[in-house]
């Protein structure tokens, strides 16, 4: 049996910088707080903590003094650095550049909107850390449009700016675009900003080629991954036969039936490791 792995999927370069950070403290030390899961991906969570990584929840973040604590990729809002100088907290800032940048973008344009009583709005998932972190640019009051249903909540009377997570599928934010532009009043001032991050959606091209390659494809991707799910979606729709797992013991053995090629890959969440870990496991199974 073929077995490859897609080496163009794995952790994007602001994962990378959180691990990397993660790592270099825990050198010297045998504990450092995380704010949240470092990245979402179980099986990478579990190893920083052997290492000594304790991830902890926004409520267990707000009590703590006279410590470390790691700021994961996706960001945080003003109230979480606030707390920190407050309270003696040393804050090991892995911040991805991508969202620090959209941050400030979106700090800016609330700024400025709150003169001409315009909305910021964030199309996105409730709730996701990064969310959190750009809603917390405008004290928590931007729209959150997680679906075409959502843009009900915008007033198109107002100026508007439109942002986006950074790992969301790129053709649903034009959709949520269209449709915006489509409804608001004449006259009203619109700003599109596509903000998604092209260290996700360029991957699409390559992974609609190599999905295409195979009789099966195993997606390796966290249960939490915003982006694992999205690329995921791009396999599913090149190859039907494409099905979504976060460790080996969810592989199931009917899938090989008949299948002479498999092609392994993941998000941008996904540990290399752990991809190696599915290829090895089916070489020894099938091959």
């Amino acid at each position: 049996m073929k077995v490859e792995i897609d080496r163009k999927s794995g952790f994007c370069f602001g994962v990378i910088k959180a691990i990397k950070s993660a790592e270099a403290e825990l050198e010297d030390s045998n504990l450092l707080y995380c704010l949240g899961d470092i990245v979402h991906n179980e099986k990478e969570v579990d190893r920083l903590e052997k290492m000594g990584l304790k991830s902890i929840s926004k409520e267990e973040y707000f009590s703590l003094k006279n410590c470390k604590v790691l700021i994961r990729a996706h960001g945080e809002p003003p109230e979480t650095y606030e707390h920190a100088e407050k309270n003696n907290i040393e804050l090991i800032d892995a911040t991805c550049p991508v969202v620090l940048t959209l941050q400030e973008k979106v700090k800016n344009s609330y700024t400025s909107k709150l003169q001409t009583k315009g909305q910021v709005v964030i199309f996105g998932k409730k709730g996701h850390a990064e969310i959190e972190g750009l809603n917390g640019q405008t004290n928590h009051n931007a729209i959150i449009v997680e679906s075409i249903a959502d843009v009900e909540k915008i007033d198109m009377t107002r100026p508007i700016s439109l942002y986006s997570q950074t790992t969301k599928r790129i053709e649903d934010f034009h959709t949520i675009a269209n449709l915006v532009n489509s409804k608001i009043q004449p006259g009203v001032p619109v700003e599109i900003k596509d903000t998604i991050c092209r260290q996700v959606s360029n991957r699409v091209p390559n992974l609609k080629i190599f999905a295409s390659q195979y009789d099966l494809i195993l997606f390796v991707a966290g249960k939490k991954s915003s982006n694992g799910q999205y690329l995921y979606s791009i396999c599913k729709e090149e190859n039907p036969n494409s099905h979504i797992i976060s460790e080996i013991e969810e592989i199931n053995n009917s899938w090989f039936n008949g299948i002479e090629s498999v092609g392994i890959c993941g998000a941008t969440s996904t540990p290399n490791w752990l991809m190696d870990e599915v290829a090895n496991w089916v070489t020894t199974h099938f091959d």
